[in-house]
């Protein structure tokens, strides 16, 4: 056994737990309740710190470490491995085959038994990668497409002078005054239009790889004393090109890249290698056009080659069981080639599942965190069968799992809660499955033994039709579909059938559509990037709450305002951690450390900021409350109370208002903005777009969002939703049924209409597990 005794991880209320080795163990609990505390924030926590004792302080610094638990003991803890929801995006030159390793194999199978041109040379396998120099096309360098700026690019309007902001691409501020004085110390007419300038001094401003260095006279400007200074000279396109290449912060390489011009490479055509290495064939096709095979055709263009007793037949049977793996994980429809960016976070996870089935470790505890993520029903039974495999090859897999079909198929539940937040935290049940039915206090008990029934279906008659004619994107080829105005509308098949690029293309067709008044897209991104960005900023509670603080008496007998409330502004913050509430600790052999901040120890304010008081609360004691704290504390002010109880009616209640948004998880950040629609007075004649909103909910959650999207609608707006959670898809107005299968074998409508119509569709895998369910709770027709 794992045995677990005082974690006080997160919400976790000194829990004592043990959990059996070489078995499937699913953690269940409803969102918040402090199932991944215990799985990753302990279990998995403690196994990777005793791994990291091991290890060189100077090799700490290159590995993502999680924080030592907060727990008195664990015991029986083997080495593990996690695979979690991907929080962080991947390198752009990162790609199907590259995570689950099989780019190489490709490349082997290319260099040994590849087709060569006559004559030509053997190459070795890093000749088939774009990401090395010995493959990469020296043209693109490997990217595929070329960054150009032009004249056009880098002044839009001609006919402004530099003096007035000809050159667009220039910085602000003073860097941009600097250029322009340097150019009048070269004599360059700041003045005259850009049109009218000669095309050789056009020619050398805008692109010239000369850096003179000048002596700058400032112009004299009142109250200020400002003296000559050297200033070196840099062409548009260097600066333009240099920000683009080498700048770490996203928006300056957003900036950057409005002013390039982006085409394929002539060399390459966009295939990133050198043409020596695309002239080799395996099958007739070269390395990018086998990569670029979703994985089923891929497996068998294979499967003739793998019975070959050379390098080919060992090398093909390889590729065939890796692949193999993709498709039972219902990825069989992902290419090599296919960008990880694009991934979804359920897609992304099965990837590396896929992988570690391939691994062969021994004696390792796998910890998953909601695996079945963005899966079909139909993909449900492979994974638990995945699931199996690794526990036979003699590991441990422990699973946060929401799935309730994945959850009858472990060995061992460990249900938490009750509830979320402060109201859970307490290991209800540990033990066999079955035995959850006695636990009377746990919210999974009814969902996974006697699930509700699902709500009556309303029977609302649609205002109108947005019409899709001929949509031809990814997988989609020339689909003509209607889509009901003022109704729910839900878009079902597996993985990869168009859901999404079928959503997309409803977006763009609602921006010309006159009785769609606004399109409002709600989905898993984050809700910020940095921990400044928190619920109450992004609700603009916040807003509200400074507000009543500036309005307190002792506060405009000081003089301030609302803005001396923000962590974000000089006069009201702690000038010592600037507002973020702890300090970075530069540690020179190990990794850069966060410890709270020495002067306001967490609070981001500073003692004066802190001695104005709302109802006995300072402003640093309102963003530590949780939403139901906070809900009877503001009770009366109705602006605050609106955000308040639409944030409990979505299920969040349990957050604190100063929760940073890096901290929330793709579910919690997508009710957050759901919850910032609802209390928003417009929504007639408004399009929602979600994109599997139940994806990381418990199925009580569920239950809560499903309500609140009725209510979106009731109140006169349209929502039209992708989804996969059976519960959602049978109260649906109108379905709108993609498939058969994924990638290239869907992209088709095999059907349309209201739930109950859809269960006799031939060749839908929807229809199928959709009857089975209404068969179950409503009876068979």
């Amino acid at each position: 056994m794992v045995r677990v005794r005082g974690a006080r991880v997160h919400n976790l209320r000194d829990v004592a737990v043990a959990v059996p080795r070489g078995a499937v163990v699913a953690f269940t609990g409803v969102s918040g309740s402090g199932k991944s505390s215990l799985a990753f924030g302990t279990l998995f926590a403690e196994a990777q710190h005793r791994y990291l004792e091991s290890v060189s302080p100077y090799a700490r610094r290159l590995l993502r470490q999680v924080e030592a638990p907060r727990v008195d003991a664990v015991t029986g803890m083997p080495p593990a491995v996690a695979l979690e929801q991907r929080r962080s995006v991947p390198s752009s030159r990162s790609s199907v085959g590259t995570i689950s390793t099989m780019s190489n194999l490709l490349r082997m199978l290319l260099s040994r038994c590849g087709d060569y041109p006559p004559g030509a040379s053997r190459l070795d396998s890093d000749a088939f990668s774009p990401n090395t120099p010995a493959g990469a096309c020296p043209e693109c360098h490997g990217q595929g497409v070329l960054h150009r700026v032009t004249e056009r690019s880098l002044v839009p309007d001609p006919s402004l002078s530099v003096r007035e902001g000809a050159i667009a691409s220039w910085p602000g501020a003073w860097q941009g005054k600097n250029l322009r004085d340097i150019l009048g110390v070269l004599g360059h007419d700041l003045d005259r239009p850009w049109r009218e300038l000669p095309a050789a001094e056009r020619e050398w401003i805008l692109f010239t790889d000369e850096q003179p260095v000048v002596t700058v006279h400032p112009e004299r400007e009142p109250g200020r004393i400002q003296r000559p200074y050297q200033g070196k000279y840099s062409s548009a396109r260097r600066l333009v090109l240099k920000a683009f290449s080498e700048s770490r912060s996203e928006s300056t390489r957003a900036r950057a890249a409005a002013f390039l011009e982006q085409s394929p490479c002539p060399l390459c055509h966009g295939h990133r290698l050198r043409p020596e290495a695309l002239a080799v064939t395996f099958a007739g096709l070269p390395i990018t056009g086998l990569a670029a095979l979703p994985a089923d055709r891929l497996a068998a263009l294979l499967q003739p080659f793998t019975a070959d007793e050379g390098p080919a037949g060992l090398i093909t049977t390889d590729l065939a069981e890796r692949l193999s793996a993709l498709r039972r994980l219902g990825l069989g429809y992902l290419s090599l080639d296919r960008a990880a960016p694009t991934l979804s976070t359920g897609e992304f996870q099965r990837l590396r599942l896929a992988t570690q089935l391939r691994s062969g470790l021994f004696g390792v505890v796998y910890v998953l965190d909601e695996p079945s993520a963005g899966l079909h029903p139909a993909d449900t039974e492979a994974l638990r069968e995945v699931l199996a495999e690794l526990r036979a090859a003699g590991n441990s897999v422990f699973v946060v799992e929401h799935d309730m079909a994945v959850v009858r198929g472990a060995d061992w539940l460990v249900d938490v809660g009750p509830g979320a937040g402060a109201g859970g935290g307490e290991v209800l049940y540990s033990g066999p499955v079955d035995g959850l039915r006695s636990v009377s206090s746990s919210a999974t008990r009814r969902f996974l033994f006697a699930p509700p029934p699902p709500p009556a279906s309303r029977g609302r008659t649609p205002s109108g039709v947005l019409r899709l004619r001929g949509v031809t994107r990814h997988n989609l080829r020339g689909v003509d579909v209607d889509v009901p105005l003022g109704v729910l509308t839900a878009v079902t098949g597996v993985s990869g059938a168009g859901k999404s690029t079928l959503l997309g293309a409803a977006a763009e067709a609602a921006a010309a559509e006159p009785s769609v008044g606004r399109v409002v897209t709600v989905d898993q991104t984050p809700l910020g990037r940095t921990p400044r960005s928190n619920l109450a900023t992004y609700t603009g509670l916040l807003d509200v709450v400074r507000k009543l603080f500036a309005a307190t008496e002792e506060a405009r007998r000081r003089g301030y305002d609302a803005g001396r409330f923000s962590f974000n502004v000089a006069s009201g913050r702690c000038p010592t951690c600037e507002g973020a509430g702890s300090i970075e600790v530069e540690l020179l052999f190990l990794p850069t450390a966060w410890n709270p901040c020495p002067d306001c120890h967490g609070s981001r304010y500073n003692p004066q900021t802190l001695e104005i008081a709302y109802r006995g609360a300072t402003i640093a004691d309102v963003l530590a409350m949780t939403v139901d704290d906070a809900a009877p504390f503001l009770a009366d002010v109705p602006a605050a109370a609106r955000v308040l109880t639409v944030l409990q009616q979505v299920g969040l209640g349990y957050l604190r208002l100063g929760q940073p948004a890096p901290e929330l998880s793709g579910g919690e950040a997508q009710r957050v903005k759901l919850a910032a629609e609802l209390h928003a007075a417009r929504r007639h004649h408004t399009l929602y777009l979600l994109d599997e909103p139940t994806t990381g909910l418990h199925p009580a959650d569920s239950e809560v969002l499903t309500a609140q999207l009725h209510r979106l609608v009731d109140s006169g707006a349209t929502v039209l939703l992708a989804e996969h959670h059976l519960p959602l898809v049978a109260t649906a107005d109108h379905l709108i049924d993609l498939g058969p299968a994924g990638g290239t074998g869907g992209g088709r409508v095999l059907a349309t209409g209201a739930p109950a119509s859809l269960t006799a569709t031939p060749g839908s895998p929807t229809a199928r597990y959709l009857a089975s369910y209404l068969g179950s709770h409503l009876g068979s027709d």
